[in-house]
């Protein structure tokens, strides 16, 4: 493999070109391994950002994705329909909360954040009250496409630098009440504040829901979802719950806002929607946004992707939908957090880390400094892991057919990068 090349002219993400890290090739993938040129086997505690939380090469996927090649693989979707479309979005509608009844499909998690924006900015038009604002959490993350980044913290996040030539929206405080803590009501004041001030204006809550993601992997407590659940139909503000990196069972529950039982009005899915296979996302609408939208001057939804539907992505969408529908991610992600909860309560006692919290099939240890990305990174491969961190969050994301060796051989070269001072910044 030409690495050179690889280093000299291929730009990977978050990586400088001056400086680049160290890219390790990769030759094959299965189950939960990563297999390196060398040879050298990895378990994956990623799953690819989120995303092939069925495994690697996993044989019910492939056999949708050759099936599908052979006959179509991509044809516009404007006046055209096909059965993989149809497959996936009566399967979406399934298994999503009950008042959605619309899909819209996509090409990625972002883009499925900045169709979600556009339905509430032209909800409200349509009902001649036009409203421009969304309000959304500090240390929230929705994607990198423009009006993803205008939500996410413009502070406290890897987009700062843009400020000043994004839309500026309304960041409430984000909740400060572990998921696994006491409740305290304070907790939504400032949200409650900012709704109420800015209510005529705001065009829709945008938020993701139990776990903030990127923003720093925070776990919050459901009541704070349930309250801002009951202040949006208080004051009439849609709410748009982002699941792009929690759908799909990751926290334990098939959509983290069942943990709190609510139901949004505008639902984002993304990353494991193909089981991590192809890009492909989709926007659910209640059946009130998307008439009301239709209603308006325009007459339709201003938007059309020209991969919108593809239809390789949607057979294997279905797919993973299928391995969903049976329903062995339940005990999977049960396994997984049961590890967690047992192995990494442990890592507290050395001094790099200043917290520890899980859910579901999601494992986070936070720490005192940055880590040394190089370092840390080159120590995992040696341990035969792969675990990519970011600032001072070292966190496991592992597919879910993950068993219980791996989850340790993950939390042990963890254990192992705590105790050596080169894999963080001072």
């Amino acid at each position: 493999m030409d690495l050179a090349f690889d280093r000299q002219h291929i730009w990977h993400p978050y990586t400088s070109t001056l400086t680049p890290l160290t890219c390790y090739p990769v030759t094959s993938a299965k189950g939960v391994y990563i297999e390196l040129e060398d040879g050298k086997q990895l378990v994956d505690g990623m799953s690819s950002w989120w995303s092939t939380i069925h495994g690697y090469n996993h044989p019910v996927l492939n056999e949708a994705a050759h099936g599908q090649i052979d006959k179509v693989s991509h044809v516009m979707f404007g006046g055209m329909t096909h059965q993989p479309a149809i497959d996936l979005c009566k399967k979406l509608l399934k298994l999503a909360p009950s008042n959605l009844e619309h899909v819209f499909l996509a090409d990625s998690g972002s883009v499925s954040v900045e169709v979600s924006l556009k339905m509430a900015l032209q909800y409200w038009h349509a009902k001649g009250t036009p409203r421009s604002k969304f309000l959304t959490l500090r240390d929230g993350y929705h994607g990198d496409t423009f009006a993803a980044m205008s939500v996410t913290d413009p502070d406290n996040s890897m987009h700062s630098l843009y400020k000043g030539f994004l839309p500026e929206h309304i960041f409430a405080k984000s909740p400060q009440c572990g998921f696994w803590h006491e409740w305290h009501e304070s907790d939504i004041d400032d949200f409650k504040h900012k709704i109420s001030q800015h209510n005529d204006e705001i065009a829709a809550v945008i938020l993701e829901p139990i776990v903030q993601g990127a923003g720093g992997m925070r776990i919050y407590h459901p009541e704070f979802l349930r309250r801002v659940r009951a202040l949006c139909d208080e004051h009439n503000v849609l709410l748009i719950l982002d699941e792009i990196a929690t759908g799909f069972g990751r926290t334990g529950k098939l959509f983290a806002c069942e943990h709190a039982d609510v139901q949004p009005d505008i639902l984002c899915l993304g990353k494991a929607l193909t089981g991590g296979y192809m890009t492909l996302s989709a926007t659910l609408a209640s059946k009130n946004v998307a008439d009301t939208v239709c209603g308006g001057e325009a007459g339709c939804f201003m938007h059309g992707p020209t991969f919108m539907g593809n239809p390789l992505a949607c057979a294997v969408g279905s797919a993973s939908l299928s391995l969903i529908e049976e329903e062995n991610w339940q005990a999977q992600t049960n396994m997984i957090e049961h590890q967690f909860a047992t192995r990494l309560p442990k890592l507290r006692q050395y001094s790099q880390v200043k917290d520890i919290r899980w859910l579901g099939a999601i494992g986070v240890v936070e720490t005192h400094h940055p880590v040394n990305m190089e370092a840390i990174q080159a120590l995992f491969v040696e341990q035969g892991v792969w675990i990519r961190p970011f600032g001072r969050l070292i966190y496991m994301m592992p597919p879910f057919i993950s068993e219980q060796e791996h989850i340790g051989k993950l939390v042990d070269a963890i254990e192992i990068a705590l105790q050596t001072e080169d894999c963080f910044q001072s």
